[in-house]
């Protein structure tokens, strides 16, 4: 008799499967870059809709026919250039912060918003002249969620790297320092981007929906929605392979190579805004990107898009540009 054999439930890309600590995305790694840019936005996932467009992708089936794909629609208020960190590297080559230098003038409105995260000095801030040795700098930008309809108010503010050289970096943050920052001033147009987001919390869920068990025989005189055997016969412990019930969802995850079909200004909100707004979101307010593909993470929460680590291949083989679009779909299905 042939034995009986199937492979183990759940995947082990990701493990622990813990939630996350933070509400909002960390990021360590960037790209680089021949001109001196910011590397990373935040966008807040407003939705999703489909296009009608001509694909660009040279090797493909339908290159040059219409076709129809679903984009994610994220919106993207201007964020302010807030401050510099600056970095020395250690002996084994890890960068310890030396000190973060704020904008000397910023504006009422910014001020009270960048306070919910950050202490600001009232009185005689540092200046960037005042650091002198340093081998890496990074641009400290401040989201505006009350721009939209998040209903959010705290703003996330990150450190995004300008992929450039130290002298060339603390050039632009001079030019910059103070200033509004827009999505178009990071990203074009077919530009492929990376998306850090936190994924939908699911709560505490068993086996079967945690980790795509098999139920049981309704005969089975144990469990039906859950691992009788927990392994070897009187274990000392149960093994961490083991699928058990659990917290689910609420994890850090980064997609690579999404490429950005279109940026919208303000102006052109009403192109993707339905009459009665975007279904558990609103109206689109603000700058906008049409994302092709899903995203993860729930509506209204705040992602982080950066500039694609990997794409380097990927961009010259794929794609060829940004695509022409004919059509954006504003049907709200939910409400009709």
């Amino acid at each position: 008799m042939s034995k009986a054999h199937a492979p183990r439930n759940g995947s082990m890309q990701f493990w622990p499967r813990k939630r996350s600590k933070h509400s909002f995305v960390r990021t360590r790694s960037f790209t680089t870059s021949k001109d001196a840019k910011p590397l990373g936005f935040v966008g807040y996932k407003a939705g999703m809709t489909h296009v009608m467009m001509i694909d660009n992708r040279g090797k493909s089936t339908t290159a040059g026919d219409k076709i129809s794909v679903p984009v994610t629609i994220v919106e993207c208020p201007e964020m302010f250039a807030l401050g510099a960190a600056f970095y020395e590297k250690s002996a084994n080559g890890k960068l310890r912060k030396v000190a973060d230098v704020f904008a000397s003038e910023i504006p009422k409105d910014w001020r009270k918003i960048a306070s919910m995260r950050v202490p600001l000095a009232k009185k005689h801030p540092k200046s960037l002249t005042d650091i002198t040795e340093f081998d890496h700098v990074r641009l400290i930008v401040c989201s505006r969620p009350g721009m939209t309809t998040t209903d959010a108010k705290k703003p996330q503010v990150v450190e995004v790297d300008l992929g450039v050289g130290k002298d060339a970096a603390l050039t632009y943050i001079t030019e910059k320092l103070g200033k509004e920052i827009s999505a178009n001033d990071a990203f074009a147009a077919g530009d492929v981007v990376d998306i850090h987001a936190i994924t939908k919390g699911k709560g505490f869920q068993g086996t079967v929906k945690r980790y795509g068990v098999m139920m049981t025989s309704h005969r089975s005189e144990k469990v039906r929605r859950g691992v009788a055997a927990m392994g070897a016969w009187t274990p000392k412990r149960v093994d961490y392979t083991i699928p058990q019930p659990g917290k689910m969802g609420y994890h850090q995850r980064t997609e690579y190579n999404k490429q950005i079909l279109k940026i919208g200004s303000a102006e052109e909100a009403s192109m993707v805004n339905p009459k009665a707004g975007l279904h558990q979101y609103g109206l689109i307010k603000n700058n906008y990107l049409l994302i092709k593909g899903s995203i993860a993470g729930p509506r209204k929460k705040a992602v982080l898009l950066t500039s694609g680590i990997r794409t380097k291949k990927y961009m010259n083989k794929a794609y060829s540009g940004a695509p022409e679009i004919s059509f954006i779909s504003v049907k709200n299905y939910a409400k009709e």
